[in-house]
């Protein structure tokens, strides 16, 4: 039985993308922050899916310790590996830093999917053909990107933060799909589309906003069928490097294709991580 890996998958979209692989016959490894939540999702896995194999691993992905200790966790458990959805995503209101000193809006956005890519390339690379799918935002479409303030320690705000954190986890995917050429693993970027989760968890006009907002969005389960797309499709089974919406190829910001930048983001985020 294949393995499919998928990050944040206790709630929002994870929930249905990780059901989605499990009705497909995945035994899916769901990545969460909390028991309770995760033992609820797995058993409305099992609910929806009788017989469905899911193992359930607690992780903060704000920590990259904790990350990089789950990582090597599931490729020891788990050293082939079919697909690996990064999924997991935070949007804050204030700036926040992680107990390891990190911005919160990129320390779980990108650094936390970039740690978990390098610990399962292995195992995705034993279990080829394998797949890599980065749940992106449309806010990375018009973003900037300053390889030397990726913390944002100057001119923080939240839409800044966000998008500049999708359009780093996107150019690193890229990258990481020109790495991995020929290895038989794919890894492409999905736009799930503006759905109503919990990524806004903010009170007052913010929090308003966004629930006035989410009136007219996509449910959960609508959000996950173009993640499942380019995690199962058996005509993407080649694709790679590619930016998805609405279950097809999209282009992405032009700043996503610059392979220059690409590398000076590639270096700035191995500094950001090289004592974690």
């Amino acid at each position: 039985m294949a393995v499919a890996v998928v990050t944040g998958a206790t709630g929002g979209i994870g929930r249905w993308i990780a059901l989605g692989l499990a009705k497909a016959g995945h035994n899916v490894v769901l990545i969460g922050r909390d028991r309770e939540r995760g033992e609820a999702a797995r058993a409305w896995i099992a609910g929806q899916s009788p017989g469905a194999q899911t193992e359930l691993v607690l992780t903060d992905l704000s920590s990259m310790a904790q990350t990089r200790a789950a990582g090597r966790a599931i490729a020891a458990r788990h050293p082939s590996l079919g697909v690996l959805v990064l999924n997991a995503g935070v949007f804050r209101a204030r700036r926040e830093q992680t107990a390891e000193g990190h911005e919160m809006v990129l320390a779980v956005n990108h650094l936390s999917p970039f740690v978990l890519c390098s610990e399962l390339a292995g195992a995705l690379r034993a279990g080829a053909p394998s797949r890599i799918v980065t749940i992106g935002s449309s806010t990375s479409d018009r973003a900037r990107i300053d390889p030397q303030n990726l913390e944002l320690t100057r001119g923080w705000n939240m839409l800044r933060a966000y998008s500049q954190s999708k359009l780093a986890v996107m150019m690193m995917t890229f990258a990481r799909a020109t790495r991995l050429a020929g290895s038989g693993v794919t890894a492409n970027v999905v736009h799930p589309g503006t759905v109503a989760t919990g990524l806004v968890r903010a009170g007052g006009p913010i929090g308003l906003a966004w629930r006035l907002m989410a009136l007219g969005t996509l449910t959960e389960q609508q959000g996950a069928v173009t993640p499942l797309h380019a995690a199962l499709a058996p005509a993407l089974r080649d694709v790679t490097g590619q930016y998805f919406k609405a279950s097809g190829i999209v282009q992405p910001n032009r700043l996503a294709r610059d392979p220059a930048l690409s590398a000076q983001v590639w270096a700035a985020t191995e500094r950001l991580l090289a004592h974690q």
